[in-house]
């Protein structure tokens, strides 16, 4: 009996565990400056149709003043394709799941309008974002944000809201 109940137990956190994995992942981070430490943007991680997606909500400028938000975007990203606004687009997309990490992504960086392969996971409760080329890449650690780092009158979109809007490279 003891055998079976630990069966059951082994079988139902596997089962459930890929349904739980993105939990962790999803919902808002702050990205930091690697140099300055000062935070440059929130992000908001979503999953859509079982894969993740990350869209800039907020975006700070050098000195970690209010730069732009999605509720009323005005900067441009001039060096991506459409010149759209920078608060509002997506510049990750289409993770899939393997294993403990997310993978065969892209990322984009939106002041240059680069796009890289990327993959994601989580180290205790931080998210490790890494852009990569081939076998060489960058890891940055983005750090979990709350609905107290929004700016007032920034709210935070429901993940049901949310559809992805991949940029063209």
């Amino acid at each position: 009996m003891k055998k079976k109940l630990i069966g059951i137990v082994v079988l139902t956190v596997f089962f459930l565990s890929p349904l739980m994995a993105g939990s962790g992942i999803t919902g808002m981070w702050k990205t930091i400056d690697d140099k300055t430490d000062i935070v440059k943007s929130i992000i908001k991680i979503y999953e859509y149709k079982g894969k993740i997606y990350g869209r800039l909500l907020v975006i700070y400028d050098d000195e970690g003043n209010l730069k732009d938000t999605y509720v009323n975007p005005s900067v441009i990203a001039e060096n991506v394709k459409g010149q759209p606004f920078y608060a509002g687009l997506d510049i990750l997309w289409e993770l899939e799941q393997r294993g403990d990490k997310w993978k065969k992504g892209k990322i984009m960086d939106p002041k240059e309008g680069k796009v890289y392969s990327s993959e994601i996971w989580m180290e205790g409760k931080n998210l490790i974002v890494r852009g990569k080329i081939g076998p060489f890449g960058r890891n940055q650690t983005w750090l979990p944000a709350t609905i107290a780092d929004l700016p007032p009158g920034t709210p935070e979109p429901s993940d049901s809201s949310m559809k992805p809007i991949i940029p063209q490279n």
